[in-house]
């Protein structure tokens, strides 16, 4: 566990959480940073300025869970806003931003803070979704979420996109995604009423 990872102290490291929409990304961000204010350590977060689906000033799990953030529009904006003495720094939706986000962590975590990143591991055609590989890569602890698929009931670590559309990028919830397993995936961009669960059939 994340939670129990820990270098020795005044070093820094970065940890990644990865998984596919709906398996909790989010919601164990939103845990550990939670815990690390707890234990009385200053914690600054951010989100890409591009998703404000559920709120301009927190990062907001689908369980409505949240804590405060800052909205930013490039991850360089990041190291020009946390503060000399923050000691864990959240970031949420890190599929958004570009790879300057694997200097950005990098930087942080040798300052000395603990960086914590969660995102989408792949996108809608189930390729590896930059910059998550790259921060796989260089990153001290990570955790693979799961969801659950919605046609069988198997887990889930693939995004099925629901809408027509072949833009890699595209900020959407429940309307536009649903969580699919290996088997029930379908890497094809069709309109919602083509897209059918095997077990509809």
């Amino acid at each position: 566990m994340a939670d129990m990872f820990r270098p020795p102290s005044g070093y820094g490291w970065v940890e990644v959480i990865c998984g596919s929409m709906f398996s909790g990304k989010s919601e164990e961000l939103i845990r550990r940073l939670k815990r690390a204010v707890i234990a009385r350590q200053k914690v600054q977060a951010f989100k890409p300025a591009t998703d404000t689906r559920f709120s301009s000033d927190h990062i907001v799990s689908h369980d409505r869970n949240r804590v405060p953030s800052a909205l930013v529009a490039r991850p360089a904006d990041i190291l020009s806003l946390v503060e000399p003495d923050t000691q864990v720094v959240g970031i949420d939706e890190a599929q958004f931003f570009d790879l300057s986000l694997v200097e950005v962590c990098e930087e942080l975590a040798n300052r000395g803070a603990r960086v914590i990143v969660a995102g989408l591991d792949q996108d809608y055609l189930g390729r590896p979704f930059e910059p998550i590989p790259q921060l796989l890569a260089v990153a001290e602890s990570i955790t693979k979420t799961m969801a659950v698929c919605v046609c069988c009931g198997a887990p889930a670590n693939r995004s099925q996109r629901l809408v027509s559309s072949r833009e890699r990028v595209l900020v959407g919830a429940d309307t536009a995604y649903e969580p699919r397993c290996r088997k029930c995936f379908r890497p094809w961009v069709t309109p919602p009423e083509e897209e059918r669960c095997e077990t509809d059939t």
